[in-house]
């Protein structure tokens, strides 16, 4: 720790000799790699009318909020790798701390939007358009950010007001393991984090299985040309929830357990955390073709609308 002006700073004890690995600087590769696939899919998306249906507008924010996340991880993290000492003010960790949670979280109600989505053009595809909205849109892109930016005030909050003995972190960036800095553990941070995780994570999560639960059941009972489209805009979307979700938790856990795991394997692990996802959004989604060719878009839509009118038109209503 160090005091100037009343400023306490705090160390980030996660780097392993920084002197040895200057190559390093491939975070600053990535980081650009991350900034500009992201961006050409939201950049097409935007710029192309055709592209602007609800499936296509969730993916867009889905990679925005990519964005976001990693700006907030990977300018500091370069700072660092590029600095002799690690250090960040107690001030700036708990911004940091409050982003992380606020974006990663914000990603899982995204995939639960995605996922109604998807239940209701395969459910109930005649209803589609009276449902997905653009009033419905903006309402549940506002409830995926503004929700988990609500829940984390308080927790930011309550983290700001504990007194803390000790000044290290174990890790490279500001996450909850900045509890094992407290002098005495919180039961009010403990039991405020755990509501926040099940409002903005493990409820999401579950509405998306159910989802999917009977999507799949949907198909099983379908035609293979239904079963082939429902599989080319769910499984990407499943792909991606559990690949993050298993990361997050990872990140919880090692953060909340007092462990000695090695400082180049926590590292390694912590990075996935940040460097997995971000680069797996764009390629996952990138296979999309209607991205590079927008005007097959309304007359795909127009295929499936008939195709489901003429399953129901002899099975009656499926959900």
């Amino acid at each position: 720790m160090e005091e100037d002006l009343n400023v306490t700073y705090l160390i980030f004890g996660g780097h392993v000799e920084l002197h040895k690995y200057r190559y390093l600087y491939f975070v600053f590769t990535v980081y650009i790699l991350i900034i500009c696939s992201n961006s050409t899919i939201v950049y097409l998306i935007w710029n192309h009318q055709d592209l602007h249906e609800p499936m296509y507008i969730f993916i867009a924010a889905l990679l925005l909020n990519s964005v976001l996340f990693t700006t907030n991880i990977y300018p500091k993290l370069l700072v660092d790798f590029l600095s002799e000492k690690q250090i960040i003010s107690h001030q700036a960790c708990l911004v940091q701390f409050y982003m992380f949670y606020t974006l990663a979280d914000s990603e899982f109600l995204l995939l639960a939007a995605m996922a109604y989505d998807r239940y209701v053009s395969i459910c109930k595809p005649l209803q589609y358009p009276t449902i997905m909205t653009k009033k419905a849109i903006i309402i549940l892109l506002a409830l995926s950010w503004l929700l988990p930016a609500c829940h984390h005030v308080g927790l930011a909050i309550l983290t700001a007001n504990q007194k803390l003995c000790r000044f290290t972190l174990k890790i490279i960036f500001c996450s909850n393991s900045i509890y094992s800095l407290f002098c005495v553990p919180s039961r009010a941070v403990s039991i405020y984090g755990v509501v926040c995780f099940l409002n903005v994570v493990v409820f999401p999560v579950v509405f998306i299985l159910f989802t999917y639960t009977r999507i799949l059941i949907i198909c099983y009972h379908s035609s293979g040309e239904v079963r082939k489209k429902a599989a080319q805009t769910c499984v990407p979307h499943l792909l991606v929830l559990v690949n993050y979700f298993i990361l997050i938790l990872y990140g919880l856990i090692t953060a909340r357990i007092e462990s000695d795991i090695p400082n180049t394997a926590r590292l390694v692990m912590t990075l996935q955390i940040v460097l997995y996802n971000p680069l797996f959004n764009p390629i996952i989604y990138g296979n999309d073709r209607n991205l590079y060719t927008p005007q097959e878009v309304v007359l795909s839509r127009q295929n499936e609308l008939m195709i489901f009118r003429i399953r129901i038109s002899f099975t009656g209503p499926v959900c």
